[in-house]
């Protein structure tokens, strides 16, 4: 992996990218210690729809994502590149474009390995995750979230284009609310 540059190869010799000098450490030592973190029981159960508890359980969901998201914003994540146009990597699903973000070099290489794209360097760059939200997010013109640690076995999390976790103007539940504009 490079930050913004590489190391020169020979074109002769084919190097081993680094990405597979962390397939085969024990997941317990794959964590970052930066990565944002909420504590477990944040997902409904399955009887929840029929619990009482259920306004409570979802009141406590949204305070434990606020959490979530505040220490996303002050976190640096890895926002791997595209090399030819330095645009961070993006995927497109259901209708919103997803900004990719790691919260460190393991997760990243899980992610590339995941695409059969581990034998290449990959360009990235490190983003506060509030950089992410505020200025990436509404420079992509379409709606676009940013997902993090995607592809980490269930461990990721997806911060959608939705009121207060993006800028108003380009929150897709904002964007219902007015309907046509008028």
């Amino acid at each position: 992996m490079t930050d913004q540059g590489g190391e020169a190869g020979s074109a002769t010799q084919r190097h081993r990218s680094r990405l597979y000098d962390y397939m085969d450490l024990p997941r317990g030592d794959q964590r970052g210690t930066n990565r944002p973190q909420i504590s477990e029981g944040t997902a409904l159960p399955e009887h929840a729809a029929t619990s009482p508890d259920v306004p409570d359980m979802v009141e406590r969901a949204r305070r434990e994502f606020a959490v979530l998201l505040g220490v996303f914003r002050r976190t640096a994540v890895l926002v791997p590149v595209d090399d030819e146009s330095g645009s961070p990597l993006t995927g497109d699903y259901g209708g919103v474009r997803w900004i990719y973000a790691f919260s460190n070099e393991r997760t990243l290489a899980r992610f590339a390995l995941a695409r059969g794209e581990g034998d290449r360097e990959w360009s990235y760059q490190g983003w506060l995750g509030a950089r992410l939200l505020d200025a990436a997010v509404p420079a992509a013109g379409v709606p676009c979230g940013v997902a993090l640690d995607v592809g980490d076995e269930g461990e990721g999390t997806l911060f959608p284009p939705v009121r207060g976790v993006v800028p108003e103007r380009v929150a897709v539940d904002v964007v219902a609310e007015t309907g046509d504009g008028n």
